[in-house]
């Protein structure tokens, strides 16, 4: 057997190739959208990918399974549980709807579906068994049901899907998934989990890659819960402090149930010149992303350009800042070098950002203005703390309102008006609140940014930070 796991540091989420060697058949569970890391793989070792499937709904990021399956002709397989508000849309008619139970057999390889309801109604995990080497299971693919050290969040429903107290159902299902079908099994059942740390679909993920049944059993937060059948205190536990979700994660979740676009071929990225962008720039034809650290950006940038630092986290800090569904223009990215550009594309595209058109290589013979900011013993003003809540709770600037930058372009309505004054924004550093003011000051917005974010602020002399009970 082959089994590769797949880790997007971006959005901290795996996915995993396996196969069987002696067939040279294999399966991709849940694959993200550029998907010539897969065909690379399968490439590499002989095998031909036959079969796509994914364990859930996904709310964190654009689901790969019908681009893979275009490009592969491999079947798609998806969950048929949860009842008829979570069943996968008409552009998965052709897949194969799976019940508890079902088998995908790929020569010595089987994977079977278990329903394991909590995180969503409708999550399947997958038990893997090697035929060649023994009858009896030897992982599981958990997707976002169990974790390293944590388990997936039941409040996404509410977060992101619109729906109201759902969480309290998700958090009883996932205990009884717990019970059913996961503490049940041997110590030597390998859990390999879809997110790890990072992620925002729990709020205490390890950074291991994988784990074993016996050790969660043991050592988890959830276990002595378990142990005791404590459904009310694990509902508890489970529930509190869980991180904010990205507004995007609504786009994400409707998408995936509906079934993405396929892309197909992409088309190549066109490198512009300093003078054929200033002319679109000046008829506001394109938005340009500058992909330096933030303290390069203060220095000077492009007016209206999103402050997106590097692609080593553009999908998650592109899709707080872009929204494709209402930003139709063209995306140019600061890039040096035509491969840096569609990495950076790449990675957008996990999120559903599909409209990067090129890239330039300096901003050099173009106008630059210098954004706001202020020294953090003299922010004053309109206070906003774009930092989780769990981090705002903790401690914040006396007076500021707090809304996590991952939320806040689709919250406007929570904000004073553009022509009311400046916003005065910080983070725990600066660099979040760069990301966020970038996008606010493209929607409108006056913003000054706090030096040194919400640490610099603390450490000066006589500062008394303001506590909150989290919400």
């Amino acid at each position: 057997m082959l089994l590769e796991r797949i880790y997007d540091e971006d959005l901290a989420q795996a996915s995993y190739l396996i196969g069987c060697q002696a067939r040279g058949e294999a399966i991709v569970v849940d694959a993200r959208r550029d998907t010539e890391v897969y065909e690379r793989i399968a490439s590499a070792n002989g095998m031909t990918i036959v079969a796509v499937t994914e364990t859930h709904i996904h709310a964190d990021y654009l689901s790969g399974t019908r681009e893979l399956a275009a490009k592969t002709g491999a079947r798609v397989y998806v969950s048929d549980e949860g009842g008829p508000d979570w069943s996968y849309g008409e552009r998965f008619d052709g897949a194969v709807r799976m019940k508890h139970g079902h088998r995908i057999e790929l020569g010595n390889i089987s994977l079977e579906a278990v329903h394991t309801p909590g995180h969503t109604p409708e999550h399947l995990s997958f038990l893997v068994t090697d035929g060649a080497q023994s009858p009896e299971p030897g992982f599981m693919l958990t997707g976002d049901f169990v974790f390293v050290g944590d388990l997936g969040r039941p409040d996404l429903l509410d977060e992101a899907a619109g729906f109201t107290d759902t969480r309290f159902a998700g958090a009883t299902q996932l205990f009884e998934s717990l019970k059913r079908h996961f503490v049940t099994m041997p110590d030597y059942v390998q859990v390999l989990p879809g997110h790890g740390s990072g992620s925002a679909c729990g709020k205490a993920l390890g950074s291991i890659a994988a784990t074993t049944v016996g050790y969660e059993r043991n050592f988890s937060w959830w276990a002595e819960y378990l142990r005791d059948d404590d459904e009310q205190g694990f509902v508890a536990a489970l529930l509190d402090g869980q991180p904010d979700a990205h507004a995007y994660f609504e786009r994400m979740k409707r998408q995936n149930k509906l079934g993405p676009e396929v892309m197909g071929e992409r088309p190549p990225l066109r490198e512009y010149a300093a003078r054929e962008l200033a002319k679109l720039i000046e008829r506001d034809e394109v938005v340009v992303i500058d992909t330096r650290h933030h303290t390069a950006v203060h220095e000077g940038t492009l007016a209206g350009a999103l402050a997106v630092p590097g692609s080593a986290k553009a999908a998650s800090y592109g899709a707080w800042v872009v929204n494709p569904e209402a930003e139709r223009r063209p995306l140019v990215v600061l890039a040096e070098s035509r491969e840096a550009a569609e990495q950076f594309g790449d990675h957008l595209v996990r999120v559903g950002i599909d409209t990067l058109a090129g890239f330039v290589t300096s901003f050099e013979g173009l106008p630059l203005v210098r954004p706001a900011v202020v020294k953090p013993g003299e922010a004053r003003g309109f206070l906003l703390d774009v930092r989780n809540k769990t981090e705002y709770a903790a401690g914040h600037l006396p007076g500021a309102k707090q809304l996590s930058s991952g939320r806040l372009l689709w919250h406007l309505d929570e904000l004073p008006a553009p022509e009311a004054g400046p916003v005065v924004m910080y983070c725990r550093s600066g660099v979040r609140s760069a990301v966020a003011a970038s996008g606010l000051r493209l929607a409108g917005y006056d913003v000054v940014e706090v030096e040194g974010g919400y640490m610099a602020w603390a450490a000066l002399p006589g500062s008394q930070p303001q506590r909150t009970p989290a919400q």
